[in-house]
């Protein structure tokens, strides 16, 4: 059904507080008559704007995966060498003391293990999200090697995916710690891992197995 000019802003507007009301309690923790109150939508005109729930929640993530992919390619548009690019981004997850890293607002890290198992939509839409990112770090690293900002080394696919799983893993220990150690562990463990000009174990082509429920 199209929606009216009217229609398509409300629905941007319940998107939008929808983010940040998920961001901070999970996707299963917001109700619907909370984010309809945050937007100042009358009750039970949700299912004008979406399907159900989960629908809203694919609208949500799908929004997401592209609003992050702009943001990174104008972040990487910022540096001219491949290792630049690489750390630059890693940077952002940090943060500064004056802007919050992109960790902190990062739903990969606030919903992967609960919408793994609570909708297969919301899931692909979020797997494929990561898979177009480590792809582009790969390219990264690829370019780095290329402009000889890198040295040789390791797969730059397995390479981008083990650095993406650390970091990912690194903001999971942040946010439960309330302490940024982890992600400066994780930075400094970076520069290592492209410094090396070897194949390490760690960094092994992944396997095609897949676990299964």
């Amino acid at each position: 059904m199209k929606l009216t000019k009217k229609a398509e802003a409300t629905r941007q507007q319940l998107l939008d507080s929808g983010h940040a009301l998920v961001l901070r309690k999970g996707f299963v923790g917001v109700g619907l008559q909370e984010l309809l109150t945050a937007c100042n939508v009358p009750k039970g005109s949700f299912y004008h704007y979406f399907a159900s729930k989960e629908a809203f929640g694919c609208a949500l993530l799908e929004q997401y995966v592209a609003d992050y992919g702009q943001r990174l390619q104008a972040l990487l548009a910022e540096h001219s060498s491949g290792r630049d690019r690489v750390m630059a981004y890693w940077q952002a997850w940090l943060g500064t003391a004056e802007h919050r890293g992109w960790a902190e607002d990062c739903l990969v890290v606030k919903l992967a293990a609960e919408v793994a198992d609570l909708s297969e939509d919301m899931r692909r839409i979020l797997n494929d999200g990561v898979a177009a990112l480590v792809a582009r770090i790969a390219a990264a690293v690829r370019e780095g090697r290329e402009d000889g900002s890198l040295p040789p080394g390791a797969d730059a696919q397995a390479l981008a995916q083990v650095l993406y799983q650390m970091w990912l893993g690194a903001a999971l220990l942040a946010k439960l710690g309330r302490d940024r150690t982890p992600l400066h562990q994780a930075l400094a463990a970076t520069e290592h891992l492209l410094a090396c000009n070897h194949r390490a174990p760690a960094v092994a082509s992944p396997s095609p197995e897949r676990t299964s429920k």
